[in-house]
């Protein structure tokens, strides 16, 4: 799975404008969401969400190889022993949002040590 990170300057116009042309493609939204004038969602085709974002003028796009890793989110401390792991093994992490499985997809520089460090994770 792959994060795109597209512009989303306008909010909820931003975000129809982004959502139609990934439909119109038929681009799956696995997980994301916006904060701070910034889209992430979680896609499996990185080559035809880009291209349809770039043909509809939204863009830049960046695309990242995530890590996907399941979490135990009824368990108090979770997500702190997760974040702990990553912090111990030097993981620089610029973001992470949940999937519609309720995992965790994390925006890390490498995603092999990430997934080490954190015992194998998906």
């Amino acid at each position: 799975m792959f994060d795109i990170e597209v512009p989303a300057a306008n909010g909820a116009t931003s975000l129809a404008q982004i959502g139609r042309a990934l439909g119109a493609a038929g681009v799956g939204l696995e997980g994301g969401g916006m904060w701070s004038g910034v889209a992430h969602y979680l896609v499996a085709d990185p080559t035809t969400a880009t291209d349809a974002l770039l043909a509809a003028g939204l863009g830049p796009v960046i695309t990242r190889d995530v890590l996907v890793a399941q979490l135990d989110a009824d368990v108090p401390g979770a997500l702190g022993r997760m974040m702990q792991s990553l912090a111990e093994a030097g993981i620089a992490l610029h973001g992470q949002y949940s999937d519609h499985d309720n995992r965790k997809v994390l925006l890390v520089d490498d995603v092999e040590s990430a997934r080490t460090a954190l015992g194998g994770a998906v």
